[in-house]
């Protein structure tokens, strides 16, 4: 090792002379006045949030002079790996065929504490990787112009090659046989324009993977000598095991053995055909203290039941008279429904751990292993794959503990995957809210107040990531409350009122939290005092937004949608137009869509979407976010719904699970985007606020009804 570390370190591995690489500087962001943090948390970009106590893997560098990068965020169909190679080969001085990335192994000590989520990982990731590959590349020329006996200076570098004058070495014959490296200062980063990949629609890095079937995903994984398991767990909410008959199950063909934790059973077979039948006949009794109601359920979710928490306030309170606008909303229970149920493959022998698993917290998962089977951290080892889907489903993986456990039961590796039925009821459920939206326009037509009053279950409150303490010290949940501020700055007196209440359910995080249920109703109501007041929507959401930073990019989005759609609140031939706006996380972003009824159903033709989200790594993934975005937020907001019936979350299926299809699909969805900052920004779920708002906002015009209630439907 080098004694020339500071705030870096760096590891030989191999005898090719691979480099690790560490970045030091984990950032913790505190405040005492909660409000203020609250505001905070809208636009903060967390930083990696690395151990920053030892040397870890990064990049290695091949015999055959590729690069491949270990990255500590996972890739779930975002494009996130391809965004991470554009950054790091353009500092590189390689070409995008020369890398690779891949999720980085716990056993690599590239461990984010904070896990993949939130729109984050480019944008987190932006200044820390450039520096990390830049580092790398002055590393290699020092190393060149030691074996050449030349400054450094003299020294250029391209697709991976080092040359100087007529001589050429690869990165790879000059890393050959390294064993201590000399640490540079950290190098000054490139100017934008000298970028020949960041900025560029580039193809995906992992498109042949995914195109010819390769084995990438949680659901592909194997390790030699498998078995094969299922696990039984309570249908009904708050049941717990009471006793169970396993006679006739350890009768069945290929059953290895069936072990009883807590309130799960595991069945364990040589294949999951035989896990499963067995399965099914074993005679089991759960007890169950409450069967709930849907009912219930609502009543809990409720402005004014559970704690409140004043996030946000501006001017002075809003006076009842008869002069304000009052209108409540509504949004339900929803499942993440990803195409790809949760599951694990594990191993544990002697001590040590292995577990291959599709997971967004993969230190988590590592530390949660670990405490359930009493080994240290460093025995425990998580490979995370490819992701089928994400949104937040991850985020809790306690199905590779119990895969852990039915491995050590039996000695060999175990193989465990939820069915579509249990994926359905052991989620970890969108919460369903509660708005009160109140306001009034003065007499010039002006909003002179707004108010949001909202109700939701835990989203951020005791989930992983922020086990309870955000509500303790807040007093508000910081997922739920996500797009709940009024963000029209230039509204003199403005308030949002949280109020927060468990369910006898896990609800967690669900993709952007709880700004697509805050939005539809701040701009469903914002549109109808528009319409109270004869204002044009765009012109009197424009007059509330004063002229700062942060106000002038939502205002270049808005203005920018009005000029691409001709916005009009007029019907013309049975379609009309509905405009919302949101600011998540930083990004501004907002939609006009074209909406007719057609057989009393409604139909959305076209959306139109402005973003301004900053440096856009790559164009064509950015766009393609906004579309899947805009895709996921019409089936929440138009069809997916779950229910308490009789004590069980409903549906358990897809079908009675109703989701948008591609008869649902806009015939155009046209994206737009701005870059109003140096810095790449949140992508994946700004543009999922604006959409529910903007088609009860076009319905609104054409039926005269004002729909309050998610999922949209015509009474």
């Amino acid at each position: 090792m080098s004694k020339k570390i500071s705030r870096r370190k760096f590891l030989v591995k191999g005898g090719l002379g691979t480099l690790g690489v560490l970045a030091v500087g984990t950032a913790i962001f505190r405040n005492p006045i909660r409000r203020e943090i609250i505001d905070f948390t809208d636009s903060f970009v967390a930083p990696y949030l690395g151990t920053g106590t030892e040397a870890n893997l990064w990049f290695e560098i091949t015999k055959h002079n590729t690069i491949l990068l270990h990255s500590p965020k996972v890739e779930m169909g975002q494009g996130t790996f391809t965004g991470f190679a554009q950054i790091a080969a353009d500092e590189l001085d390689i070409n995008i065929n020369q890398i690779e990335v891949i999720a980085a192994a716990t056993e690599s000590g590239i461990v984010d504490n904070l896990g993949t989520g939130g729109s984050l990982s480019i944008a987190s990731m932006w200044t820390i990787l450039r520096e990390l590959a830049a580092t790398t590349r002055e590393m290699i020329k020092l190393e060149a112009a030691k074996k050449w006996g030349i400054a450094v200076q003299e020294i250029t570098t391209k697709n991976g090659i080092v040359t100087f004058k007529d001589q050429q070495l690869s990165y790879a014959q000059i890393a050959e046989n390294v064993t201590e490296w000399e640490i540079p200062s950290t190098p000054t980063l490139k100017p934008f324009k000298e970028y020949t990949l960041i900025g560029k629609p580039i193809p995906r890095i992992d498109l042949n993977a995914k195109v010819f079937g390769a084995p990438i995903f949680g659901m592909d994984a194997e390790m030699d000598n498998m078995l094969h398991a299922v696990v039984l767990k309570p249908e009904h909410i708050g049941a717990t095991f009471k006793k169970a008959n396993f006679t006739e199950a350890n009768k069945m063909p290929g059953v290895v053995k069936i072990i009883q934790i807590d309130d799960w059973v595991g069945v364990i077979a040589k294949s999951y055909s035989e896990a499963l039948a067995a399965k099914e006949v074993i005679d089991i009794e759960w007890h169950i203290p409450k069967k709930w109601s849907e009912e219930e359920i609502r009543s809990l979710i409720t402005v004014g039941s559970g704690s409140e928490m004043l996030v946000q306030k501006e001017g002075n309170s809003l006076k009842k008279d008869e002069s304000f606008l009052e209108i409540e909303f509504k949004s339900p229970l929803g499942a993440h429904a990803q195409i790809e149920p949760n599951g694990a493959v594990a191993s544990y022998k002697d001590g040590k751990i292995t577990v291959i698993i599709s997971t967004q917290v993969v230190g988590i998962t590592q530390k949660q292993v670990a405490k359930a089977l009493k080994v240290s951290t460093e025995d425990v080892n998580i490979i995370p794959t490819f992701l089928g889907g994400g949104f937040g489903r991850r985020l809790n993986t306690y199905h590779a503990i119990h895969a852990v456990q039915m491995s050590k039961a039996v000695g060999q590796p175990v193989k465990y995957f939820f069915t579509r039925q249990e994926e359905f009821q052991n989620d970890m459920f969108r919460p369903p809210t509660h708005h009160i939206m109140r306001g009034k326009l003065n007499n010039a037509g002006q909003i002179e107040n707004l108010e949001h009053h909202f109700a939701s279950g835990n989203v951020a409150t005791e989930s992983v990531l922020l086990p309870n303490i955000t509500n303790k010290i807040l007093g508000a949940d910081l997922g739920a409350i996500r797009g709940g501020s009024i963000h029209y700055n230039g509204i003199k007196n403005r308030r949002a009122i949280q109020w927060h209440k468990p369910l006898p359910f896990a609800t967690s995080w669900w993709r952007s939290l709880g700004l697509l249920a805050n939005t539809f109703a701040i701009e469903s109501f914002v549109d109808e005092l528009a319409i109270q007041g004869n204002k044009n929507p765009i012109e009197l959401r424009l007059a509330e937004i004063k002229e700062d930073e942060e106000g002038i990019r939502l205002k270049n989005v808005i203005q920018k949608t009005q000029q691409h759609t001709n916005y009009s609140d007029k019907v013309k031939d049975g379609i009309a137009m509905g405009f919302a706006c949101s600011t998540d996380a930083g990004t501004p972003c907002a939609q006009v869509v074209e909406v007719s009824i057609i057989e009393d159903e409604i139909k959305v033709h076209k959306v139109t979407c402005v973003m301004d989200c900053g440096i856009a790594i790559n164009p064509d993934q950015v766009k393609a976010q906004c579309e899947g975005a805009i895709i996921m937020a019409m089936s929440a907001a138009m069809h997916e719904k779950m229910y308490i019936e009789d004590g069980q979350l409903q549906p358990t299926i897809f079908g009675p699970y109703q989701m948008a299809m591609i008869k649902h699909a806009p015939k155009e969805i046209n994206v737009h985007l701005i870059q109003g900052i140096d810095k790449p920004g949140p992508v994946g779920e700004p543009p999922l606020g604006p959409i529910a708002a903007a088609i009860g906002n076009a319905v609104r015009r054409l039926t005269g009804e004002r729909l309050t209630e998610m999922p949209l439907k015509l009474s």
